[in-house]
C-alpha cells in the first residue's frame, strides 16, 4: 500500500490539473481546497469550496475533483465535501495564482 504522504502529494498534483472553467488557474492555487485527508487505507476526503455559491461549475467541478482524486494510484475511495464556510475570496489564492491573474 502506498504511503499516505505520497498519496497526498499525488492527489495535490491531480488537483492542480482541475480548473474552474471561468478562471485560468487551477483550483489548488485558487485556494478552493480547504482540506485534504488521506486515511491509512487510502481513502481521501477533500473539503473544498467554489468561488461563489451560484458558480456555474457547481455541478461539474466537484465531480471533476472526485474523478481526479480517484485516478491517483493508491487511492481506495474519494469523498468531496463542498462548503461555503468560510466563503472564498481572492486572499485565499497563492501568489502564483495572483500573479497569473494580474493581481500582484
Amino acid at each position: 500500500m502506498a504511503d499516505q504522504a505520497v498519496i497526498e502529494r499525488d492527489v495535490i498534483q491531480a488537483l492542480r490539473r482541475c480548473y474552474d472553467p471561468e478562471i485560468p488557474v487551477d483550483i489548488y492555487e485558487l485556494g478552493l481546497i480547504y482540506g485534504l485527508r488521506v486515511t491509512a487505507d487510502g481513502a481521501v476526503d477533500v473539503r473544498m469550496t467554489l468561488t461563489a455559491p451560484n458558480c456555474p461549475a457547481a455541478q461539474e467541478l466537484p465531480a471533476q475533483v472526485e474523478q481526479a482524486v480517484r485516478s491517483v494510484p493508491g487511492v481506495t475511495g474519494a469523498r468531496v465535501e463542498i462548503t461555503f464556510d468560510p466563503p472564498w475570496d481572492s486572499c485565499k489564492m497563492s501568489d502564483a495564482a495572483k500573479l497569473k491573474l494580474g493581481l500582484l
